[in-house]
């Protein structure tokens, strides 16, 4: 992918639901990528902790591909997408069975260099 970001990072097949996740993404849209971390270390989601593993990632990758100093990076956007379903059979009445589909999310976090 072609970001116009300095860096990013991306998680897959996190199990969450997208629509948990996006409670969690306004909160850290445009703030200091360190700052960022430390509010998602207060928030008490589960979504949360895909947002911090995603986030010290996009942090590392600035560090190491593009010698950016972590305090010079910002949360420039958060994009989350659906992922696929995974499928789980429930035995019901009757010999029958009910269907659990359960949701996963696409997280990518995208950093940018402001001085």
């Amino acid at each position: 992918m072609n970001f116009e970001a300095d860096s990013y990072a991306v998680l897959r097949y996190a199990r969450v639901s997208p629509k948990k996740v996006l409670m969690v993404v306004d909160s850290i849209k445009g703030k200091k990528a360190l700052e960022a971390l430390d509010m998602l270390k207060m928030v008490r989601k589960k979504a949360a902790r895909f947002l911090e593993k995603v986030l010290r990632s996009a942090i590392a990758n600035a560090e190491h591909n593009f010698k950016i100093p972590a305090d010079q990076l910002f949360v420039k956007t958060v994009l989350i997408g659906r992922g696929p379903y995974i499928k789980r059979w429930k035995p019901s009445a009757y010999g029958r069975a009910l269907p659990i589909r359960r949701k996963t999310t696409h997280i990518t976090v995208l950093l940018e260099r402001r001085i």
